[in-house]
């Protein structure tokens, strides 16, 4: 899941402010809350950042989407605790030969939040609504996933937005819907899972419509229905009651006419604390139930002290990314390649990262297919890096390099520890690094997508099992973020993305893979294993590899 997205130029605020939240908030659960809300019908969960936005079509990072998925479903989703796709709102899928007109067999009897019946009118009418975005809402920081998936609109602004892929959604009758594109496409059926394709009420669809994003300069201001509850409606086991931003809390409350199995817990409750120490004293304190990111430092401490502390499966990518934009010294190959070596990501790895937790040598973790150990491998030797520097006239580089502050990450658990060592490293090289850190929403999202960032700091948790989504992600077209244009290695990228032999399309990843870290645009740093804590009186859901937690599965012992 991309983690970026989400305009605006709001400073960071103090860091204890999450203290304080605790503190406040705590109170107010041990006496049931100004609501008679009790300790056994409110379940508390502590992210580690804000919700960009409750409309997943807008979003494109976890914090929203954890929120957003208890209360809004897609055609297609994923197995409790796995990758493999099941059945959504559509209880079958299936396509023609060439996987351009997908078929879909919807269930029956959903209703949506605000007593809309669900049915095939209401899927053609979502994707027929973002095809004809338009102004703000062509901007990839806005619907970066619609472009991923579906490419552009029915009337591209930019010229560097992409061709649209999208053809047509039909209701072929009550219950089938028929989705077609022009191309086939690695994204799908995968695209169909995702948050940012959730299906949601044509009666929201109409207030959506009255109601623009705008834009001034680098900052994005979202629709007001996207800021608070009240017009989003989906189908899940959840819906959406209050935003509270002043005490960083979205509540929702169980949908008691959900199709499927109903939610153990009435009320659901995100949190934003931002730093780990806050997070693991308030699951301490019984201020929480549970909380994601946890450090590796404090895996064994929790479990031994009665805590439950399940670890998700390696699905994810921490690496450096490189903006050959922001600096022309990183057109160079050989700074780049001084950069990879110079950076020791076993000693990252060893020191930061949770148990089990590998150095990447290429863009996608060794769980996927398409992997391969043919790349070219960049040993950390800070002299090898000094004669590159050399070699490309850059003896005496200078360097900004952008961090993010207030959160965590699944594969970055503490970001300035990372950094500080990294910045190390780069130095001991010779190269004169200039710090710059930056709230995660929105200014750190916003300032590497803008290509604002010469190196940073990044990640990516897949939304689905396919190697395209990790390096299709990044590297099929020329972005902002990276900076460079190089169109055989974007060809590269792209062969296996419409190849419907399996074992071929594998072979033309394990091509890409190779191309991809001869030229070096960043430096893929490691992958690892996230953990996640629950309270001792808690049942907590299965962990997902895609950190596609469903909270409906939650209660208390």
């Amino acid at each position: 899941m991309r983690i970026l997205k989400s305009r605006g130029a709001r400073m960071a605020t103090a860091a204890v402010a999450a203290t304080l939240v605790v503190t406040a908030c705590g109170s107010d659960r041990d006496k049931g809350g100004d609501e008679g809300k009790g300790k056994d019908d409110t379940f508390v969960f502590a992210g580690a950042g804000d919700p960009a936005s409750l409309d997943p079509a807008l979003a494109s990072d976890g914090e929203t989407f954890r929120v957003t998925r208890q209360a809004f479903e897609a055609l297609i989703e994923h197995e409790p605790g796995g990758s493999k796709m099941v059945g959504g709102l559509a209880e079958k899928w299936s396509s023609n030969p060439e996987g351009t007109v997908w078929t879909f067999n919807l269930r029956q009897g959903v209703k949506f939040h605000d007593g809309e019946a669900f049915n095939a009118a209401a899927v053609c009418a979502n994707y027929d609504y973002w095809f004809n975005w338009k102004g703000t809402y062509q901007n990839s920081a806005v619907s970066y996933y619609w472009q991923t998936i579906m490419g552009g609109f029915a009337k591209n602004e930019d010229k560097e937005t992409p061709k649209a892929n999208y053809k047509s959604c039909t209701a072929k009758d009550e219950n089938t819907a028929v989705i077609e594109v022009n191309e086939p496409s690695a994204q799908l059926p995968g695209g169909f899972s995702l948050q940012a394709l959730a299906i949601h009420s044509p009666k929201s669809l109409k207030t959506f419509a009255s109601q623009e994003a705008t834009a001034k300069d680098d900052a994005i201001t979202y629709p007001k229905y996207s800021q608070e509850a009240g017009a989003l409606a989906g189908t899940g086991p959840y819906k959406y009651k209050s935003w509270n931003k002043g005490n960083k809390e979205v509540t929702l409350e169980r949908f008691d006419d959900y199709w499927g199995e109903k939610a153990k817990v009435k009320n659901l409750v995100f949190r934003t604390i931002d730093t780990e120490e806050g997070r693991r004293d308030a699951l301490r304190a019984g201020d929480i139930d549970g909380y994601d990111l946890v450090s590796p430092a404090d895996v064994k401490t929790l479990e031994g002290e009665g805590f439950q502390v399940p670890t998700r499966d390696v699905f994810n990518l921490l690496y450096v990314g490189m903006s050959q934009g922001k600096n022309p010294a990183l057109k160079k190959p050989e700074v780049r390649k001084a950069i990879a070596h110079a950076l020791d990501r076993e000693n990252l790895v060893k020191t930061q990262l949770p148990e089990g937790a590998k150095v990447a040598t290429q863009f996608m973790p060794d769980t996927i297919a398409g992997h391969t150990d043919k790349v070219a491998k960049y040993e950390h030797s800070t002299e090898k890096a000094k004669s590159l520097l050399k070699d490309a006239g850059e003896e005496n580089l200078k360097i900004e390099f952008c961090y993010p502050t207030e959160v965590t990450r699944p594969y970055m658990p503490n970001p300035q520890d990372l950094f500080e060592l990294m910045k190390n490293d780069l130095e001991k090289a010779g190269i004169k690094v200039t710090p710059k850190p930056l709230k995660w929403n929105p200014d750190y999202t916003d300032a590497t997508e803008a290509g604002a960032c010469a190196l940073h700091m990044l990640g990516w948790t897949g939304d689905f099992n396919d190697g395209f989504n990790f390096i299709g992600t990044w590297f099929a077209a020329k972005s902002k973020q990276w900076g460079f244009d190089d169109k055989k290695l974007f060809e590269a990228v792209n062969a296996g993305s419409k190849e419907g032999d399996p074992a071929a399309r594998v072979a033309a990843y394990e091509a890409a893979n190779v191309a991809l870290m001869d030229y070096v645009p960043g430096v893929p740093i490691s992958s690892s294993p996230p953990a996640i804590a629950f309270g001792k009186n808690v049942n907590p859901p299965k962990v997902s590899p895609l950190t596609q937690e469903n909270f409906a599965e939650v209660s208390f012992k």
